[in-house]
Order: C-alpha cells, then structure tokens, then sequence
C-alpha cells in the first residue's frame, strides 16, 4: 500500500510512505523528484507524525494510492 502527500505549501518536496509487510512503513521524502530520506517507521501513524514533526507535512494532506505497492 501506498500513501500521498504533495502539499503546495512545502513544494518542491513530495513525500510517500510505503508499507513493507517484512519491516514496516518507509516514509520518502523527494526533493525535485529525487529521494533524498527513506526512514523506517513501525507504523503507518508514527509515519505521518514524522512527517508533521520533520517536514510539516500536515496529516491531513495524506491520501491512499490504491493498487500501488
């Protein structure tokens, strides 16, 4: 599974979180397209709540890309 965030406000970063069954959720930041952190979080929540407290990203910027690993 697959999450979104591209807020306006924080452009010209992306961020992703990506869910790995085997270690978790990895929660991409992109700068210009190019990943530039991938940290590992246990938890889809820990995930977004990283992404406020590192990047202000806000939580409910988050949205599901369906059929995407």
């Amino acid at each position: 599974m697959k999450w979104q965030a591209n807020p306006k406000t924080l452009e010209p970063r992306s961020f992703e979180i990506k869910h790995d069954p085997v270690v978790g959720f990895y929660l991409y930041v992109f700068e210009r397209g190019k990943c530039i952190r991938d940290p590992l979080q246990d938890t889809f929540e820990i995930a977004v709540e990283s992404a406020l407290e590192d990047y202000d990203v806000p939580e409910d910027a988050w949205s599901k890309v369906e059929g995407l690993i």
